[in-house]
């Protein structure tokens, strides 16, 4: 029989202000692995519901974080998203410019203590997914809580590895998660330089971790309301999630 879900609406304060999140718990009240369900740039609206819901249905509790919550309430889009045109490059700038690294990782610290200290979760090592925007997210949550989160998943994630003194790729040393990363094809945020570049770094690291690309599945594939959806492939994509979670978690 198939688990059933709470989902609760819930404020979580951080240092620089409120969070109006998303929590997923089991109904029997069962504590159950915490996992961090971070949207990607399109923010919390029904597709993400939908995503955090199942892998909630996998056996976790999971947080779902308005990560934009300096910029405001969902939904985080009036109009429809369309790459390139201007407004939507304005919205976009609106809602990643304030999450500096030293800013998202205040709220990375906030989260993860919320977690750790819900009734619904077990006591022991968390996860975290990102999509999109969010996968560089996902590192830094696990660069924050080093010895809270044991998992760390991205998903057709831009620019994780750059030039800049804040590219993502420098959090590796802090972290002790097992990673994996699922990248797109001909993606613009995250081309096959930077992959290439990204798993050298990975290499050098030596942690444990998986990069691989997904063949015909293009940025954004795993999101059901997205242009380049690609269910067999966001099925893939889950099931890879699930067995990270179900190897590390459990």
């Amino acid at each position: 029989m198939e688990n059933l879900l709470i989902e609760q609406e819930i404020d979580i304060h951080t240092p620089d202000g409120i969070s109006g999140s998303v929590l997923y718990v089991a109904e029997d009240g069962h504590p159950l692995p915490g996992v961090i369900f971070l949207t990607d740039i399109g923010g919390i609206r029904p597709s993400q519901h939908e995503m955090a819901r199942r892998l909630a249905l996998e056996g976790y509790t999971v947080l779902m974080p308005n990560v934009f919550y300096r910029t405001g309430r969902p939904p985080m889009f009036d109009f429809p998203l369309k790459m390139g045109e201007e407004r939507t490059t304005k919205r976009l700038a609106e809602l990643s410019g304030p999450l500096t690294p030293e800013a998202f990782e205040r709220d990375a610290c906030a989260y993860v203590d919320f977690l750790a200290a819900h009734p619904s979760v077990r006591k022991g090592k968390m996860g975290v997914v990102g999509y999109c925007f969010s996968g560089a997210l996902a590192m830094r949550v696990a660069a924050a809580r080093p010895e809270q989160i044991a998992a760390a998943a991205s998903f057709h994630g831009g620019r994780l590895f750059t030039d800049a003194p804040t590219s993502p790729h420098l959090t590796l040393p802090r972290i002790r998660a097992r990673l994996y990363f699922g990248h797109a094809v001909q993606d613009r945020s995250m081309p096959q330089e930077a992959i290439e570049k990204l798993n050298h770094a990975l290499q050098a690291w030596g942690g444990h971790y998986e990069s691989e690309v997904y063949e015909g599945a293009y940025h954004g594939w795993t999101v059901p309301d997205s242009p380049a959806y690609n269910q067999p492939q966001a099925e893939r994509a889950f099931a890879r999630l699930a067995q990270l979670f179900a190897q590390t978690l459990r």
